[in-house]
């Protein structure tokens, strides 16, 4: 099978090893080479990882990157391909012009995915309403090729076949599915993860505790496998602030965003990608220290 996969971020990057380490023809598409070229080379060192730690041979590693293609021609990437995967910014209008882009290209069968942990999914298919029963969430986690779940969103006007076809497709990734049938503001997960995630920034804010003691509590005591504000730190915090602006417009007041997080992300320091966050990290992306904001 074909795929594509528009957006050469963490998650695009990530998603697109999988559908290669899966056996799919996959394109990888970014306005940016600079951006395909640091894709790559993640990619790359990810593959040596699974290599070096017996979950994958030498040889299907190289036959993984043998079938991943990097490109910025997102009309020749898309062409012929069974599967899109979008996973561009969390911006509604940049993700509807990714689409309309999409739809002008691709077959006219494909399967259209959009990897959003919170947008509409009714929304970001209006901007192609001929084509938006083909339109599903496709919720990956980071790392896409470590988690487990892939949460499938199904939009108001998305047809059953797509949202069983985009199952089909993440099982034969090699994971579980959950399908939200009601395309509500954060979905299953990121509702919950994000009200989890400002319930430990209120706490930080107050000096409860410590950011380490409280994500260790949260890992040893509940049984995260990374804590909230470590995890923020993973994803990006100008991510995380984006996605509660977007919540505390549509659910109200109980997901407005602390005023660390906006100083925080108002000051660069947006986590792993930038060395400092609610952590400090050094170049490799190892923490430094416990870095309390």
């Amino acid at each position: 099978m074909k795929v594509a996969v528009i957006g050469a971020g963490t998650m695009g990057s990530g998603i697109a090893q999988l559908c290669a380490s899966t056996g799919h023809v996959t394109s990888l598409v970014d306005t940016s080479e600079e951006q395909l070229g640091r894709a790559a080379t993640a990619v790359t060192s990810s593959l040596d990882r699974f290599v070096a730690k017996d979950r994958m041979t030498r040889e299907a590693a190289d036959r993984a990157l043998s079938r991943l293609e990097s490109t910025t021609d997102l009309e020749r990437a898309v062409s012929g391909a069974q599967v899109v995967v979008e996973s561009v910014v969390e911006d509604l209008a940049v993700k509807q012009e990714v689409l309309r882009r999409t739809v002008a290209a691709a077959p006219a069968e494909a399967l259209l995915g959009t990897n959003t942990s919170q947008l509409s999914i009714t929304a970001i298919g209006s901007a192609v309403p001929d084509h938006a029963h083909r339109l599903v969430g496709l919720h990956f986690f980071n790392p896409p090729v470590l988690m487990r779940l892939v949460e499938i969103v199904q939009g108001l006007v998305s047809s059953e076949e797509y949202v069983q076809r985009a199952e089909d497709f993440s099982q034969g990734l090699g994971k579980e599915t959950v399908i939200c049938r009601k395309d509500s503001p954060g979905f299953l997960t990121s509702r919950i993860s994000a009200i989890v995630r400002l319930e430990c920034l209120r706490m930080l804010e107050e000096g409860v505790a410590s950011a380490e003691d409280i994500d260790r509590a949260l890992r040893l005591g509940l049984n995260f496998p990374m804590g909230p504000l470590e995890l923020g730190d993973f994803n990006g915090l100008d991510t995380y602030l984006r996605i509660l602006t977007s919540l505390e417009g549509t659910l109200g007041e109980r997901f407005k965003p602390t005023v660390t997080l906006r100083n925080l992300v108002a000051a660069g320091r947006l986590g792993r990608k930038t060395g400092h966050g609610i952590y400090r990290y050094d170049e490799a992306g190892r923490r430094l220290d416990d870095g309390s904001a």
